[in-house]
């Protein structure tokens, strides 16, 4: 299974790096979303913001003063990333490694889409149940 199997057609948010930290706190919130691409206007990404980065912006500072900063000043600027044709493996496994829980799905300079852990877990686990139905099938003569 594909990492392109799994995020097809579901709508893409993303947050411009001028909006506030606290808009993002709304974006994230209103969509029940743990992660929004920073784009450019022309689409281009520059970072992620997620759940993570607002909490360790509060810890440092006065949290309604951090609330009020730029997105662009919160992210993470080192996109770890996948692609389309990754296997559902490999993208588990770098999330695994990194510690990480969205991976933005680039094709070429391209945001398609974006994946969390969540999304691993679930294809997983119909794979997982599709096998055992194959296998009860076959086993029952079915």
């Amino acid at each position: 299974m594909k990492v392109s199997d799994i995020v097809k057609e579901r709508p893409l948010r993303t947050i411009a790096p001028g909006k506030t930290v606290q808009d993002a706190i709304r974006t994230l919130c209103e969509y029940n979303i743990g992660a929004l691409p920073v784009c450019e206007a022309d689409g281009e990404v520059l970072g992620i913001i997620t759940e993570r980065d607002v909490l360790r912006l509060c810890a440092g500072k006065d949290c309604d003063k951090a609330l009020q900063q730029r997105v662009d000043a919160a992210m993470t600027r080192n996109l770890i990333i996948c692609v389309p044709n990754d296997s559902i493996e490999n993208a588990m496994h770098v999330m695994t490694q990194k510690r990480i829980r969205h991976l933005p799905i680039l094709d070429g300079r391209k945001l398609v889409g974006i994946l969390s852990i969540g999304d691993v877990v679930k294809a997983k686990l119909d794979d997982a149940s599709a096998e055992i139905r194959f296998l009860r099938d076959y086993m029952s003569g079915a």
